[in-house]
């Protein structure tokens, strides 16, 4: 039961955001953000692409990015896969969905990662603000000051479905080592 729950936890990640990002700055009291879905982003993305546009980063185009094409199958695809272990009860295969969430997560991490160091590094040399050796690469996690913006990157409620989903995986896999232990 505990696992056919954790598979459904993953579902609401189709229905909230995963990740954001929030910018702080005096000249935007009320804050600037965008909200990462799993096909999408959502905020204000039109002012945040103004700004950027001034320092030379890219235009972030939603459509144009492959991963939030394919990140709802991949969400699919885990999520039917913890349904049937949950139905067939088959050790292996909670192991395999496990290991499946978190190479899942670290790839998804990774790639993130490295979308924000292309946005934040591969600056137009033409850029309007040019300030020599700097990068506007967001933090993956936490808090970093860009010029005078303080931009803020954090997990967001869908993340933490899929964080659940993960711990509650390995409780049940400690769970099942323990009692298999047990018996011997």
């Amino acid at each position: 039961m505990i696992l056919f729950f954790a598979a459904l936890l993953l579902a609401g990640m189709y229905f909230t955001p995963i990740w954001e990002i929030l910018l702080d700055a005096p000249q935007y009291p009320e804050r600037l953000g965008m909200k990462i879905h799993i096909d999408g982003i959502s905020g204000d993305l039109n002012t945040i692409n103004g700004l950027n546009h001034y320092i030379g980063m890219k235009v972030i185009e939603p459509d144009s990015i492959f991963e939030l094409k394919i990140m709802p199958y991949i969400l699919g695809f885990l999520i039917l896969f913890g349904l049937v272990t949950a139905v067939t009860g088959k050790r292996m295969l909670l192991y395999l969905w496990f290991a499946l969430l978190v190479i899942a997560g670290i790839a998804g991490g990774i790639d993130f990662y490295l979308w924000e160091y292309d946005y934040g590094h591969n600056i137009d040399p033409n850029a309007i603000i040019k300030v020599p050796g700097m990068n506007y690469q967001p933090p993956l996690i936490g808090s970093k000051q860009l010029l005078n913006f303080t931009a803020h990157s954090l997990p967001d409620i869908g993340a933490y479905f899929a964080f659940i989903a993960g711990a509650l995986a390995l409780y049940v896999i400690i769970r099942e080592w323990k009692s298999s232990t047990k018996k011997v």
